[in-house]
């Protein structure tokens, strides 16, 4: 989708955009090979020209500032094909709600190939280094919540990558409410001894295991690890139905 997107060019808006779709226009490739003939004005053309020269050559180098930057947040998403290599998918557990007053308990990580948990207290200060690794997050209301509370607490952390928070791509194409009810709607079904687990009840788990009940820690992290790894089946699931979606819908 990202080789298909104009929006992150100087003078491209979303009604230009939708004008070079409509016209049959499937890549950057093509836009270049038909520039005379779109539907836009010459400035229009121009800016299309530049723009597409630079997007590649950011591409090239893997630069994901660059889109991070020029993309609008809310269409991030579009670059997760090309950069899907190196993404983490994150979610965090706290003893509740308030930043400042409460804490993050627990911080995972999945990369596609290992998940891991970091806590608090044991090794939770080793997520600064690994956030620099990745070029590209996925979150569930992670712009509101699980990155101002990391960076809060860990202000050392520079988020420059992208971001996709899922929450709200998702509601383009008609799933609303929290994680665990589209998870239910798509069909991904959690273990057994976690399936009844919420955000208040991994706050209970983390009081009852600094109270000394390690298998509480076991099932906080248990939970925390099936957040991230879900996370991932459902940009899977939903990944062709958001270009669509965004491909059909009015200017």
């Amino acid at each position: 989708m990202l080789r298909n997107s104009y929006l992150h060019m100087t003078g491209i808006g979303k009604g230009a955009e939708k004008n070079i779709w409509d016209f049959g226009i499937n890549s950057w490739d093509e836009a270049i090979e038909q520039l005379d003939s779109l539907p836009v004005s010459q400035t229009k053309k121009k800016a299309i020209s530049v723009g597409v020269d630079e997007s590649e050559s950011h591409l090239k180098e893997k630069d994901h500032c660059y889109f991070a930057q020029s993309l609008p947040s809310a269409e991030h998403w579009r670059a997760y094909s090309e950069f899907s290599k190196d993404v983490a998918f994150v979610d965090i557990e706290t003893t509740g709600l308030a930043p400042g007053q409460d804490t993050i308990t627990v911080v995972g990580i999945y990369n596609r190939e290992k998940a891991r948990t970091y806590v608090q207290g044991i090794d939770l200060d080793e997520i600064v280094d690994e956030f620099s690794k990745y070029k590209m997050l996925i979150t569930f209301n992670g712009a509101r919540f699980d990155l101002p509370f990391i960076k809060r607490e860990f202000p050392e952390i520079n988020f420059d990558q992208l971001h996709i928070d899922l929450m709200y791509p998702l509601k383009r194409i008609g799933y609303c409410g929290g994680l665990k009810k589209i998870e239910r709607e798509m069909g991904i079904v959690r273990g057994d001894n976690i399936k009844e687990v919420d955000g208040w009840e991994a706050v209970r788990l983390w009081h009852r295991y600094k109270r000394g009940d390690e298998a509480a820690l076991d099932t906080l992290l248990e939970y925390n690890r099936e957040d991230i790894v879900n996370l991932e089946t459902i940009i899977e699931k939903v990944y062709c139905d958001l270009i669509q979606n965004c491909k059909c819908k009015k200017k």
